[in-house]
């Protein structure tokens, strides 16, 4: 990257995009709208610069095209941006603190994502999206068929079992306009289940064809669907310092209150990305409640640790230590070492 002659900052849009841009003494060289067709022809007359985005929708693909003209894109939280604003809300004051934000050395950058990695980042959004729709349908049909008198155990496995029975079962009284939607549901329901199979067969490949997703796979707690969201989302983790940065990234470290010399830790934070959160701590979950007669050191780790801070704790402790390890072997390109297997 060449000497930086002025900075940047891009309030992105879908087809209106403020710039607001300053030289190296801070001196305001651009502050204008464009539409989206000129925005790439606009930025190429800058001089070279650095050119500070809100994280938002596309952030990655603009960042992507600015860097192909020669400029350093960086990508801004928009918590790191908001104390710049110093006026009133508007898509100009915005491009303003973006500017001034992106200057700050203090400000944390978000790495920019290659075309692939939001690829893999769109399955499992689809797998998300399915899933949750997956819960609602089965929800309204087990609301609608209570209406009826027709109360089902819970679970996903016993609607997806009874339903059938109740649809076969002509003494139900059942009407046949309900018995019809029903069934429409219920087929929409078996729709919904092929597809997340599909994407967990997808993840699947994804694994296969990464090694640093194989290398973090072999953790315990962590499943394809983890691994490869995990290297979807951080790469290599060069963006964290240590691995304790990656932990508290996804909120699994504890809240912190503490002054006058006094610390005070209360529950943990669930700041950062709850996605990879969640998959951390229903692997961790799954490993606990799997422990079994195991004595290896990890196992023996965890019953201590149910033994004196209960499950919800040891759960919470455990997803935090693979979040560590899953750093430590991306960081440092090791292998893991599972010494129940040994």
């Amino acid at each position: 990257m060449s000497q930086l002659l002025c900075f940047c900052g891009v309030d992105l849009a879908k087809h209106h995009f403020t710039l607001h841009a300053v030289d190296a003494n801070g001196k305001v060289i651009l502050h204008k709208a464009v539409s989206r067709a000129k925005l790439l022809a606009t930025v190429a007359l800058l001089p070279t610069s650095r050119i500070g985005i809100e994280a938002c929708s596309g952030s990655h693909h603009w960042a992507r095209q600015f860097n192909k003209l020669g400029h350093d894109a960086r990508i801004i939280a928009a918590k790191y941006v908001t104390p710049y604003r110093t006026k009133g809300k508007n898509d100009l004051n915005d491009a303003v603190a973006i500017c001034e934000a992106v200057q700050r050395p203090n400000t944390r950058f978000i790495p920019i994502k290659s075309p692939e990695r939001q690829a893999i980042l769109a399955i499992h959004r689809m797998r998300e999206h399915w899933v949750r729709e997956r819960t609602a349908l089965i929800n309204r049909l087990r609301a609608m068929l209570a209406e009826f008198g027709l109360i089902m155990p819970v679970g996903r496995a016993a609607v997806q079992r009874m339903i059938p029975e109740y649809l076969e079962d002509a003494d139900n009284e059942l009407p046949d306009i309900a018995r019809a939607i029903v069934a429409d549901g219920y087929q929409h329901l078996h729709v919904l289940n092929q597809r997340i199979d599909e994407t967990e067969q997808s993840f699947e490949l994804v694994l296969s064809a990464s090694p640093q997703a194989q290398r973090i796979h072999k953790v315990r707690g962590v499943g394809p669907q983890t691994a490869t969201a995990i290297i979807a989302a951080i790469g290599k983790g060069d963006q964290f310092d240590k691995s304790r940065d990656f932990a508290a990234w996804l909120g699994l470290v504890p809240k912190q209150y503490s002054t006058g010399g006094k610390p005070r830790l209360g529950r943990i934070s669930k700041r950062g990305d709850k996605y990879l959160r969640t998959l951390l701590v229903h692997g961790a979950r799954a490993v606990i409640t799997n422990l079994g007669e195991k004595e290896d050191k990890l196992s023996t780790w965890c019953r201590e640790l149910l033994a004196g801070r209960g499950m919800n704790r040891a759960i919470v402790a455990l997803a935090a230590k693979n979040a560590r390890i899953i750093w430590s072997l991306l960081h440092n390109q090791t292998e893991y070492q599972d010494y129940a297997a040994s």
